[in-house]
């Protein structure tokens, strides 16, 4: 017996199918293009400006308490807004830190002021680095890529933590070693972020909440004389929008 032949409105439709499926195919692939070549330009900025800052030959020996230190100099020429550099062995945070007069401009701009996804590692506009701030607020995004704050993540494994626990954190006038005394997931109706206290009652309270609220407990003494810095990224953990991963540590000045 012969086999029927296919309808034409069943050809048709089998036709559009495929096109639409094609079509899909070919946006989503021009889409993931699109984020590569992002991270690629981001990641080809940032090796620009550890080159810059890495490849100096003064010193500061001789600098005076009010003078931008050695590494800076070249950066500050391309962006007035950078205001200090973060290194944490044994991730790829290893970035100029921005300052603007708000939390939202260096959100999705690079150090070049170029609009990306990664944005920029960023100050708590409310910091001054001329002055000894009792909690120094930085953020960044976590990149798919692994790169701006997503290695942050690292820290939440206690091994990593207890062979990591020091980084380095510089501003154009200071060198500290940081000292990481708590890293936990929170939301952000936990005002971790708070930069101006009262009194050093208040700022002890803080402490204790945020040392309390470590999912890893650390041997590192910590009390409202100490000055501290705070990592702040964005974490699904406990809420896609209001969730947040932190990293405190406590500065000493090298």
């Amino acid at each position: 017996m012969k086999k029927k032949e296919p309808s034409r409105a069943k050809k048709i439709i089998s036709r559009l199918i495929t096109i639409i499926s094609v079509s899909v195919f070919l946006y989503a692939a021009y889409g993931l293009s699109d984020v590569l070549i992002d991270y690629y330009k981001n990641r080809q900025a940032l090796s620009s400006m550890q080159d810059i800052y890495y490849n100096v030959d003064s010193e500061d020996e001789n600098r005076k308490p009010d003078e931008v230190r050695s590494g800076f100099d070249e950066l500050l020429k391309e962006n007035d807004e950078v205001v200090g550099w973060i290194t944490m062995n044994g991730t790829q945070i290893d970035y100029p830190i921005l300052q603007s007069d708000n939390n939202t401009d260096y959100l999705y701009r690079d150090y070049n002021n170029r609009e990306t996804r990664a944005g920029s590692i960023f100050l708590d506009f409310r910091n001054d680095i001329t002055t000894e701030n009792k909690n120094t607020v930085v953020y960044g995004h976590r990149m798919k890529d692994g790169s701006m704050f997503q290695h942050l993540t690292k820290y939440m494994d206690e091994d990593f933590l207890s062979e990591h626990q020091t980084f380095e954190f510089d501003t154009l006038y200071e060198s500290y070693e940081a000292e990481i005394f708590s890293v936990y997931n929170t939301l952000t109706d936990f005002n971790y972020i708070q930069t101006d206290f009262s009194d050093k009652e208040k700022y002890g309270d803080l402490l204790k909440k945020m040392k309390n609220k470590s999912r890893i407990k650390t041997d590192v003494n910590i009390d409202s004389d100490d000055q501290i810095i705070t990592l702040s990224t964005c974490d699904y953990e406990l809420d896609e929008n209001e969730g947040r991963l932190v990293v405190h540590a406590k500065l000493k000045k090298i």
